[in-house]
């Protein structure tokens, strides 16, 4: 995708192939996250309360999920069959997308981000 892109349903338009799956991860994290507000930045969905709780993004073969390096690190032994690097974990479109993982480490990141907030 090399337009710039302004709304999550042009970014997920933009991948017909994978539509129907960026839609149930946009659709999860939403329901995880009903506060948070929906942004495009990097050029890739980003849920926002109070500050960049995780993004996602489509690439040719796997969906990268961003949920910082602390999340990474806090579910280290659930991801073992995933691809990750430093803040994302790559879930292959060839094998089942794990919904259920994505939506407890979106759960986890948001209880991060709000005991922040009260310690600040």
């Amino acid at each position: 995708m090399t337009n710039t892109i302004e709304t999550v349903d042009q970014y997920i338009a933009g991948f017909p192939d994978h539509s129907t799956v960026l839609q149930e991860v946009r659709n999860l994290i939403k329901t995880v996250l009903p506060d948070a507000e929906e942004r495009i930045r990097y050029q890739m969905p980003t849920y926002f309360q109070t500050e960049n709780i995780v993004h996602f993004a489509c690439a040719k073969e796997h969906i990268g999920f961003y949920p910082t390096p602390s999340a990474i690190l806090a579910f280290e032994k659930e991801w073992q069959s995933y691809k990750t690097s430093k803040g994302t974990i790559r879930f292959s479109f060839t094998e089942p997308i794990p919904y259920d993982l994505i939506a407890r480490i979106t759960a986890w990141r948001l209880q991060e981000v709000l005991a922040k907030t009260t310690t600040d």
